[in-house]
């Protein structure tokens, strides 16, 4: 269980609110998070697209975007290179349609998730080379890959890279020394000399800018300028951009959540060609569509082409303009998703086998090795086995050459530096803070795991984690007053998430089990003499541990109409509000996110 920390910020929250139209609670949440000045809240409730940054600001941006203009204009064959996730599809789909639209030479590759591994290698430059490519463009990819860009050079391959995860470094008697690669140009707003103000944007997010820089700039007065001034395919192409912020786990602050929150309203009345059909074969509501859903159920879509066949299908997708050939597509994707959650749920069940029976869950850093696991599968099986343990976890399985293997971390391990601190052990490794891709050889797993472990210096505290208690709050204060004031605050994901508030004293009154695997219940509890619902859709084993553990084992017993509790037994919830729409009623539905 974590620790529960509540924030308490001061100040006159009903006179903040009444400068800016916002109740009060509202006032109060966003001071709480640090948006605490009249501009920042003003930013926050307003920001539109005129207040992102200028991509002019990025590092190699003005140079790359003018060669990639000369290079279109003088007929040279591009090929764009992505990756293989939600963040390098739709970073190459945003590419692709921004240097088509310019009757470019353009075409698109993709890594195989298995065959190739993360990122530009070798096999594709020596395709672009067979194909005749004069220039290389990277998104979501590129700045790792130094024995690549020798190569393109070798072969006369120009190399344009737009990147955003962290460069590689060595530390070195003298300081760290960054470690880049040959290319004609670097975007990525990771490098030390870049002074892009806002760093955490992904692939997808830079691809957009590029395209906006290339349009707004480099062809400015050029005849193909007036395409980006077709409002529907910038705004095409800005949709694709905050599909990859909330794919990639980008924090929602700053501009990601201003771009989330524009492309949320154009996808319920014009949704972009490939997400489209996406949101019909998931029979989504495009009037309740928000971050959560492109996260958990647009978003695995597209990657489980990636898992278990090729991410061209994905690509294929959104660059379809027959709207019946792009429903064929999104619904075979949503079929690879099915097949992809069997596989993932054996492979959670085997990774908590050897855990626990072999003693791993004893480590602060979990490295398990199933060596039947569908590699495509490892990093997802990683994210649920940090969920279960509260530790960074590594998670490898047997590759056609040695072990490949993903990693999935805690706020307070920064997983690419401490790999880092022990790189040789790796062939090859690449991520950021709170996740990271490798492969190393077989004999060298105990060594990764021993080290990993010795260079650990995560506290109890740091392992047991943090939950931020927004604000104390009774029950019947979750109300619609509230609730429409939260309205204000979205989109919730990373970096804003959802308010979570604290009610200590509440008394069990009855339970009904729910759910086809029966592992989440909805509880009825008395706050203040007042009776109310709310859900538990996690830790119920742990829930009634708790209630057996504080008051014995007869604390149910059967009323006819389902369990009750004895009278007198309370327990403090974290929970969060939101309205819940079923069949057209709207109802508050309040859900326990911890206890104790």
């Amino acid at each position: 269980m974590p620790s529960w920390y509540l924030i308490r910020k001061s100040g006159n929250f009903t006179e903040t609110g009444a400068r800016h139209g916002i109740p009060a609670a509202a006032a109060r949440l966003m001071v709480n998070r640090g948006i605490d000045t009249d501009e920042k809240i003003e930013k926050y409730l307003h920001g539109s697209l005129k207040d992102m940054h200028d991509p002019g600001l990025m590092k190699d941006m003005d140079g790359a975007c003018r060669f990639i203009a000369a290079a279109v204009t003088e007929g040279k064959k591009i090929r764009v290179i992505g990756d293989y996730d939600i963040d390098g599809v739709t970073s190459t789909a945003i590419l692709v349609k921004g240097l088509r639209a310019l009757g470019a030479d353009v075409s698109a590759a993709i890594p195989h998730r298995i065959k190739d591994g993360y990122g530009m290698n070798a096999r594709l430059i020596e395709e672009a080379k067979r194909d005749r490519v004069e220039v290389i463009l990277t998104c979501d990819n590129g700045i790792s890959a130094r024995a690549e860009a020798e190569l393109a050079a070798k072969y006369g391959i120009s190399l344009v890279i737009t990147d955003h995860h962290e460069v590689p470094y060595e530390e070195t008697p003298s300081g760290r020394r960054y470690l880049l690669p040959g290319a004609l140009y670097i975007v990525d707003p990771k490098q030390e000399d870049c002074t892009y103000p806002f760093k955490d944007i992904c692939g997808g997010m830079i691809a957009f800018k590029f395209i906006s820089y290339l349009y707004d700039n480099a062809l400015a007065g050029n005849r193909f300028a007036n395409v980006y001034e077709n409002s529907q395919f910038r705004e095409e192409l800005m949709q694709l951009a905050a599909l990859a912020t909330v794919g990639d786990i980008m924090p929602l602050i700053d501009e990601n959540r201003i771009i989330l929150k524009e492309a949320l309203k154009c996808m319920q009345s014009t949704p972009a060609p490939g997400l489209n059909e996406l949101i019909d074969v998931n029979g989504i509501d495009r009037a309740d569509l928000n971050a959560f859903q492109l996260g958990f159920v647009i978003g695995p879509c597209i990657n489980a082409a990636g898992r278990l066949d090729s991410a061209d299908k994905a690509l294929l997708l959104f660059l379809e303009d027959n709207k019946d050939e792009a429903m064929r597509k999104a619904g075979e994707l949503k079929e690879y998703n099915v097949s992809r959650k069997t596989m993932t749920e054996a492979a959670v069940n085997a990774a908590l086998d050897i855990a626990e029976n072999e003693g791993y869950d004893k480590d602060r850093v979990l490295v398990i090795f199933i060596p039947d696991c569908h590699e495509s599968v490892a990093g997802i099986v990683a994210g649920r086995l940090r969920e279960r343990f509260s530790k960074p976890v590594f998670v490898l399985t047997r590759a056609e050459s040695g072990l490949k293997g993903s990693g999935r971390s805690i706020p307070a391990y920064n997983m690419y530096a401490e790999m880092t601190k022990i790189s040789e052990i790796f062939t090859k490794y690449g991520g950021h803070e709170q996740a990271a891709g490798f492969s190393i050889e077989e004999k060298d797993l105990d060594t990764m795991r021993r080290r990993l472990n010795e260079n650990c210096t995560l506290t109890e505290e740091d392992l047991k984690g943090k939950l931020m208690i927004d604000m104390e709050l009774p029950l019947s204060y979750a109300d619609e007053r509230l609730l429409d004031a939260l309205k204000l605050m979205e989109p919730f994901g990373g970096g804003n998430d959802r308010p979570v508030f604290a009610r200590r004293g509440l008394e069990l009154r009855g339970i009904r089990i729910m759910g086809a695997k029966k592992n989440c219940a909805k509880l009825k509890v008395s706050d203040n003499g007042t009776e109310h619902e709310i859900m538990l859709f996690k830790g119920l084993d742990l829930f009634n541990e708790l209630m057996e553990k504080k008051y014995g084992v007869d604390v149910l017993t059967d009323s006819g109409s389902g369990k009750i509790f004895r009278p007198g037994l309370v327990f403090n919830a974290a929970y969060t509000a939101a309205y819940n729409v079923f069949r057209g009623e709207k109802k508050i539905q309040l859900t326990v996110e911890d206890f104790f």
